[in-house]
């Protein structure tokens, strides 16, 4: 189910429920319908436009990017056997994807506005990224099939690790350990890695589809067992509404099987201005906007940045060095200063040990400031690393689920 080639339905066979297969006859199904009972499945497609890069895409793909570097091979970020031995190239691409850096794209608000309205079931989410969440979907309408960065907790003896100390560790692409001190086991976001069963969430409300009385797929290949089964449970005669790039699965075979291929967002506001929504849609998106997070070192971090920023930012962050290779040299002058003021068996004036310090000192200083000034020219020439293989590269140089309780539990991809 979910990946079977199937046969479009013929054009003259007319629906069961709507009135036609088209964005109208979906709209009046919504507002004259009585509708309580939406059902939504999504996946990397509808936050791609946030700026989160998909998995399978040729070129722009996550794991295209990731197969440029010195991995076994792509997918082993998401391996928990891998993830065992080396947890730093995860920890570098987490950096990347960490909640708090997008925003809720369109298709996100409208989700939002489809829970506020009372429509929404539940939303069955591929994706990790939280942005349903930040775009205010309740939590109890999610079920986040492959997980999410939404809690963490250690892989030996399962405790929950804190959020501010997790969101801590990623800023600074350090691997967090468990709190729990005998313990000290790695410590991972509630992600589903390949190796590892989908959560006991997903298995309770696979079925829910079928007690729906409409069913709309977002931005999903459904190549992706058992999520790519969601679709199937689905009634006959329940509209199933498909907001893609292309046809997937089954999806177009059924008598009331809508189509609106295409970009995700630009389908979204087609199928709110038929509803009358856009206003509403749009007020919403606008609201949806970075809250406010704290960095490191538990300041407020910016909303956003831009290169001018992010290259003050770096050389701030060089600048800093420079200053620490100054207190380690003035601590340094200052005890051998004492140390040879003390030895009155040394002449004054074959030895100046200030002079002596002092030079050395200052050539060491001045090469550290040299260096600098070289390294903040280069880098306001280049581009800051931005890509997910730069990020990866900065950090380590060149080298870098069927399931059902018990078998692999992603077989292709954990969705962004």
């Amino acid at each position: 189910m979910g990946q079977e080639q199937s046969i479009p339905i013929n054009e003259d066979t007319p629906p069961q429920t709507l009135t036609d297969r088209s964005v109208d006859s979906v709209a009046k199904y919504i507002k004259h319908g009585h509708l309580k009972k939406i059902v939504v499945m999504v996946g990397a497609g509808i936050s791609t436009s946030a700026g989160i890069p998909d998995f399978r895409s040729p070129d722009k793909g996550l794991y295209a990017n990731l197969a440029r570097l010195n991995l076994p091979h792509a997918e082993a970020v998401f391996d928990i056997s891998y993830f065992r031995n080396n947890p730093l190239p995860f920890y570098t691409l987490a950096h990347e994807l960490y909640p708090g850096k997008y925003r809720p794209t369109l298709s996100h608000s409208f989700i939002r506005l489809l829970s506020d309205k009372g429509l929404l079931l539940k939303l069955f989410t591929q994706n990790i990224d939280c942005l349903d969440r930040e775009a205010g979907v309740p939590a109890d309408r999610i079920v986040e099939a492959h997980g999410s960065f939404a809690r963490q907790r250690c892989i030996e003896c399962k405790k929950s690790y804190p959020e501010d100390l997790m969101r801590q560790a990623v800023s600074r692409r350090d691997v967090p350990h468990c709190i729990t001190s005998q313990c000290n086991g790695l410590v991972k976001p509630d992600i589903v890695f390949f190796g590892e069963q989908l959560p006991e969430e997903f298995h309770r409300n696979r079925t829910l589809p079928h007690d729906a009385d409409l069913c709309i797929i977002m931005g999903t290949s459904l190549t992706v067992q058992p999520f790519a089964s969601l679709p199937g449970f689905c009634s006959e005669g329940v509209p199933r509404v498909l907001i893609n790039l292309e046809r997937v699965g089954d999806l177009g075979s059924r008598a009331d099987d809508v189509l609106i291929l295409g970009d995700c967002d630009a389908g979204v506001r087609k199928l709110a201005s038929a509803l009358g929504w856009e206003d509403e849609l749009q007020a919403l998106y606008n609201k949806s906007g970075l809250p406010p997070i704290t960095d490191s070192q538990g300041g407020k971090a910016p909303e956003s940045k831009t290169k001018d920023e992010k290259l003050e930012d770096q050389i701030a962050g060089l600048t800093e060095e420079v200053d620490k290779s100054l207190r380690i040299f003035n601590a340094h002058t200052n005890l051998l200063k004492e140390h040879l003021s003390k030895d009155e068996g040394r002449c004054a004036d074959k030895i100046e040990a200030p002079n002596v310090v002092d030079t050395l000192a200052d050539g060491q200083i001045g090469k550290a400031t040299h260096d600098t000034a070289k390294r903040a020219t280069s880098d306001a020439k280049e581009p800051l690393p931005a890509s997910i293989e730069d990020q990866l590269n900065a950090h380590h140089g060149a080298n870098v689920p069927t399931d059902s309780h018990g078998v692999t539990a992603i077989t292709k991809e954990p969705s962004s």
